[in-house]
């Protein structure tokens, strides 16, 4: 009866250590190691600049294609554009604000180099960047125009004509919107690759409902199965 006392209890142990870590990659983690999420806010305004980033790049598209065709559309779809070019610009300064004042921010994972960091770092700050130039340079191409334009449910009269300044803003947003693809992109691969292949919890740091689901995961292939008695019957753990 010892040995059988002894045997459960060691299963019971094993039990609460798969419990208490999970599996990344090869190596077992302490769930503790995890690092803390950013704080609601910045999690909130990442997702709604995400959103609004796409939705501009998807209403330049159809404008393009609507000048092509010189559909009437035209107009509309390049009024909604500036209007969501604003409002990136708007919440990017609102983003800037809490993250130097209140916001949250987690460290780096122990084993990135300092390179790795540098590169995080200055990324992150050239698309911060890019998300401030955007939207100024498009709304001073409109504004050196010399036409009336629209912007949200606004109509303003013509301002200035520059044709000279108006091309130099012009082709400088074109190339920001090449820069702000690239970056975007090669950022969303990034957080890609460290949930996919590196199996961290970088993404998850930033989605926490990744996590809440990684862990019922872990969870459930971590259970530990009963040793089963002679006679082919699970152990019963109250047995002595």
């Amino acid at each position: 009866m010892q040995a059988d006392l002894l045997l459960h209890q060691r299963s019971a142990q094993n039990v609460n250590l798969a419990r208490l870590s999970y599996r990344a990659g090869t190596h077992e983690v302490p769930i503790k190691a995890r690092h803390a999420c950013f704080d609601g806010l910045t999690i909130g305004l990442h997702w709604v600049t995400v959103l609004l980033v796409i939705a501009l790049f998807a209403s330049a598209w159809l404008h393009a294609v609507a000048e092509a065709q010189h559909s009437g559309f035209t107009p509309a779809l390049l009024q909604i554009h500036r209007s969501l070019g604003v409002t990136v610009w708007l919440i990017t300064a609102m983003r800037l604000v809490w993250r130097l004042t209140k916001a949250r921010m987690p460290p780096f994972l122990s084993g990135m180099t300092r390179l790795h960091r540098a590169t995080v770092k200055w990324s992150e700050y050239v698309l911060y960047a890019l998300l401030l130039a955007q939207p100024s340079t498009g709304l001073l191409t409109t504004l050196l125009s010399g036409r009336p334009f629209a912007l949200y449910a606004w109509q303003f009269p013509a301002l200035v004509r520059h044709d000279m300044l108006r091309a130099v803003f012009h082709q400088s947003h074109e190339l920001g919107a090449w820069a702000l693809a690239a970056l975007t992109l090669s950022h969303a691969a990034a957080a890609l690759f460290h949930h996919f292949v590196l199996r961290d919890d970088v993404l998850a740091r930033m989605a926490p409902i990744m996590r809440r689901r990684r862990h019922k995961r872990e969870f459930a292939t971590d259970k530990i199965v009963p040793p089963a008695t002679p006679s082919g019957n699970k152990a019963d753990p109250l047995a002595v």
